[in-house]
Parts: C-alpha cells; structure tokens; sequence
C-alpha cells in the first residue's frame, strides 16, 4: 500500500485554499490542525472536502472520555477521513473515542497522539511521566492499540521501535517533511 503524503495547512485559511487548489487531492491529502480549524471552524473542512480532499483533523482531543465521545461524534459529522486523540488522555477516553467511531455509519480512521516531538526527556520528567520519551511512546502507541485504536502519530526517530513491537497493520503517521523556515521540532 501506498503511504499518502498528508499536507500540513497550518496557514490562514485564505492561504489553505490558495495552496489546495494548486495540488491534487487524489496524489494527498490534507491536515487541519488547531490553528487554521480555530480561525476558521467547520468551513474550512467543508470547503477542503469541496475540492475534493480528504481531510485530517488534527485536534487531539484530551479530556473526559464523555466530552470526547462528543467531539468525536462532530468530527465524523463534518466528514473528516481521519481525526486523532491524545493518548495522555488515559484508556476510558481511548475507549470512548474508539467506541464513538465504530459505532458510527462513517468510520474515520482514528489514531492517537503520544508525546509531542517538541518534548525531551527532560520535558516530560517535569510534567511527572518518569520513562524517556522513546518508552513513554511506545508504552501510549501499545495503549492505543489495545483500546482499538487505528494507529499513531509518532516522530521518524520512533517509527522502527514502533513498527518491531506494534501489529503490522497498525497506522504509523510521521511528519518528515517542512519548510526550511520551520523549526526543527514544529511539525
């Protein structure tokens, strides 16, 4: 199978559409992530679906596991092809969005954010989690795995510890690619 570039619209969105209507949706798909889908709510993916993309909305929906479920329910009904979860979020509220999912006639794929890139070792000792980062995520990526979940989100530095201990269909997601302008740890 191949894997689908996903292209990140972190920009306003006069910029997303500007720069949607110049690539195809049948060699990508998009992402809307907090910034863009906070400026612009539900009509950007209403208009991203219009151009003919599948969207990725990149939230990370952390909170109790009935305030999700309902998030949830309002992503699949916009549409989205696939939403995400952070997994911090504990099993209840993995389990909660799993169950929202597959109890839907629309089923997105949904993954599960584990610790964000821009965190090291040192980051996530202050916020109490005592593995290194590269455990914790493994640790989360199997927790999503086992409360159903379609995959992760996880840095490339991750993705071969992951894929040896992880099933073979579940969905690794990877940023790689970036502006030269971007910093190192931005997604």
């Amino acid at each position: 199978m191949k894997s689908p570039i996903i292209i990140a619209l972190d920009m306003d969105i006069k910029s997303a559409i500007e720069l949607a209507k110049k690539i195809d949706p049948k060699e990508c798909k998009v992402k809307v992530g907090s910034q863009l889908f906070t400026t612009s709510g539900p009509n950007v993916i209403e208009k991203l679906k219009d151009l003919g993309f599948d969207v990725f909305l990149d939230l990370k929906f952390h909170d109790i596991p009935n305030t999700v479920r309902k998030s949830v329910e309002a992503a699949i009904k916009m549409g989205v092809w696939m939403l995400n979860v952070h997994s911090l979020g504990g099993k209840e509220m993995l389990r909660a969005a799993y169950e929202t999912v597959e109890n839907s006639p629309i089923k997105p794929l949904l993954i599960g954010v584990t610790i964000l890139t821009s965190l090291d070792d040192k980051d996530i000792k202050q916020v109490g989690l005592s593995k290194s980062t590269s455990d914790q995520v493994l640790h989360l990526a199997q927790l999503c795995q086992n409360e159903g979940l379609d995959g992760v989100v996880c840095s490339p530095k991750e993705l071969s510890i992951l894929r040896e201990h992880l099933d073979k269909d579940f969905l690794l997601v990877s940023p790689g690619i970036r502006s030269i302008k971007s910093k190192k740890d931005d997604q």
